[in-house]
């Protein structure tokens, strides 16, 4: 008789009563876990006052020795194999987190899941949370978010109370409207339909260079859902991206890098390339951009995403002067074999980090600009962090987004020649590379997110605008998140801070500019209309600048 040896599991012990377990999802850069440890102790140690003000108790799961996040996919495997299934369970980041890390773990957890953010710019955390979040909605997985500034505020102290009692957190959704295209304006609402069957008739291609950058899960979309929309994936390699930046000439880099230098653009360079950004990092940046403009003519890419931090940080520097040249209509020109030049004036929409949804966002609102004569260049940006103006020019409540890559200069009040360059930070990029920093024009906006929810495409959609602050209050603002990147002062209309956070589903929002507050209104309508008969769900978030709500405000159109 056959004899088997059964391998013994073993199982970890319930936790006692008002007591929650807690975790923090890292970075897969152990430069970067290390320089943001110290923020991360801080939100864990108000945390636990928190959590011991309403008589609970806080048990952390895993080492704490250099520091205490997860950080890869397989240590999470182990952390939480020794965390009993059924515990109540706090994530607790202040800092950017590679989902993947723990979403497999969260998947299989039954207790209550509470995503807990600290209010601060200093580090990505709460890009981190709404990552997160993104990822656990696509998976299906219930689960809570919260954020605060001091853990003290009675707002705070009364959803966490509720979280400790029944595992559930309900936020204020009144700013969200369900679209009803039979109340878009019929002009805006045939031009739309009619790019999504144009969509249908000649599908458009997104080329995207290696999937599931920074962990991101809910930076893909499933064929299943993408492809009705009459958009294919063209899975590109970031190796062969890597060889075709290496074939380009020396030359070539020259006339692209006096290109930037004629269009005004300031580089900050220096001698050491291990801390300053240096004319070898850009030379080579600028082999990169050409490679993938010609990469996309090649494949006949509508767009385009390159992963950006992982795989080519080892082998190029940063892609950010790549990605934001990519997305501007003004860019230094590049010619097939036959010398012509391969989609001159016109942007090609980039994606940063891969994310997918950004990337169909984008190439949505190239094709609805562009029908409209109105500038396309549009981008991602992080939704990094926000606080009240101190400058005194404004009571509205203003956003940080800010992202590394894919910033087109046009955004900025005299193009090129208020964009800097600047290197990288170390702690993220040892090979450097230049940055687009500037400082986004006053105009008014449209913003956006698509994102996979109950296996479905959906999108919110709002307007909003970009503002003028002062030198001194950006450059605060600035200092509490990352310098060297580019930045808009973001106002959303009829949309709270704390609303924002309680629907947006991504670390990223989509942002593109119109040339006035009416005709931002008509083209949010078109790019409704068009949404939607691509099978995209579509919610109205917030108000015209006059306060209108929304749905009210393109009825009257």
């Amino acid at each position: 008789m056959a004899t088997y040896k059964t391998p013994k599991m073993s199982k970890p012990k319930k936790v006692g009563s008002r007591t929650a377990v807690l975790i923090a999802s890292g970075d897969l850069r152990e430069s970067a876990n290390s320089v943001c440890w110290p923020a991360q102790q801080q939100l864990e140690a108000d945390t636990v006052a928190a959590f011991k003000a309403l008589g609970w108790k806080i048990v952390r799961a895993g080492s704490t020795q250099p520091h205490g996040f997860i950080s890869s996919q397989s240590l999470g495997r182990e952390v939480f194999s020794t965390i009993h299934p059924d515990a109540p369970l706090v994530v607790a980041e202040a800092v950017w987190q590679y989902s993947h890390h723990v979403l497999a773990g969260l998947l299989a957890h039954r207790g209550p899941v509470l995503i807990l953010a600290n209010w601060s710019g200093q580090w990505p955390g709460l890009v981190g949370a709404l990552n997160l979040r993104g990822s656990l909605t696509k998976a299906g997985r219930k689960y809570s978010l919260l954020w605060s500034e001091d853990f003290a505020d009675k707002t705070f102290r009364k959803k966490l109370e509720s979280w400790c009692r029944t595992g559930k957190i309900k936020h204020d959704l009144s700013h969200v409207q369900a679209l009803k295209t039979n109340k878009l304006p019929g002009k805006e609402r045939k031009l739309g339909e009619a790019l999504a069957e144009q969509l249908k008739q000649r599908y458009a291609i997104m080329g995207v260079f290696d999937e599931g950058c920074m962990g991101m899960f809910n930076a893909i979309i499933p064929d299943h859902l993408l492809n009705p929309t009459g958009v294919f994936k063209e899975r590109l390699s970031q190796s062969a991206l890597y060889f075709a930046a290496t074939q380009v000439s020396d030359d070539e880099a020259r006339a692209v890098r006096k290109w930037y230098d004629d269009a005004g653009m300031k580089f900050n360079t220096g001698p050491n390339d291990a801390t300053d950004l240096t004319d070898a990092q850009i030379l080579m940046q600028a082999k990169t951009y050409i490679a993938a403009v010609r990469i996309a003519d090649e494949f006949g890419c509508d767009a385009i995403g390159i992963q950006y931090q992982q795989g080519l940080k080892d082998l190029l520097p940063a892609s950010d002067l790549v990605e934001g040249t990519l997305n501007c209509t003004q860019r230094p020109p590049v010619t097939r074999a036959d010398g012509s030049i391969i989609r001159e004036g016109e942007a090609i929409t980039h994606f940063n980090e891969a994310d997918e949804c950004a990337g169909l966002d984008g190439l949505i609102t190239h094709r609805v600009w562009t029908a409209m004569g109105m500038c396309p260049d549009n981008t991602l940006h992080d939704l990094r962090w926000g606080d009240p103006d101190a400058s005194g020019t404004t009571d509205e409540y203003v956003w940080v987004f800010e992202i590394s890559g894919s910033v087109p200069p046009t955004h900025f009040a005299d193009s090129w020649k208020s964009a800097t360059g600047e290197r990288q930070p170390a702690m993220y990029f040892r090979l450097g590379g230049s940055t687009i920093k500037g400082v986004s024009k006053a105009g008014e906006i449209v913003w956006s997110r698509i994102y996979v929810a109950d296996d479905a495409l959906h999108m919110d959609l709002g307007r909003g605008k970009a503002i003028d602050l002062p030198p001194q209050e950006t450059q605060r603002r600035w200092q509490s998140t990352t310098p060297q990147w580019p930045i808009m002062h973001g106002v959303t209309y009829g949309v709270s801070r704390d609303q924002m956070m309680a629907k947006h589903q991504a670390n990223h929002i989509q942002v593109v500019y119109a040339d006035n507050e009416k005709s931002a209104d008509r083209a949010l309508a078109a790019k409704a209309a068009m949404a939607t008969a691509m099978g995209i769900q579509v919610n109205l978030c917030g108000s015209a600048k006059d306060g209108t709500p929304l749905s009210q405000r393109l009825a009257k159109l």
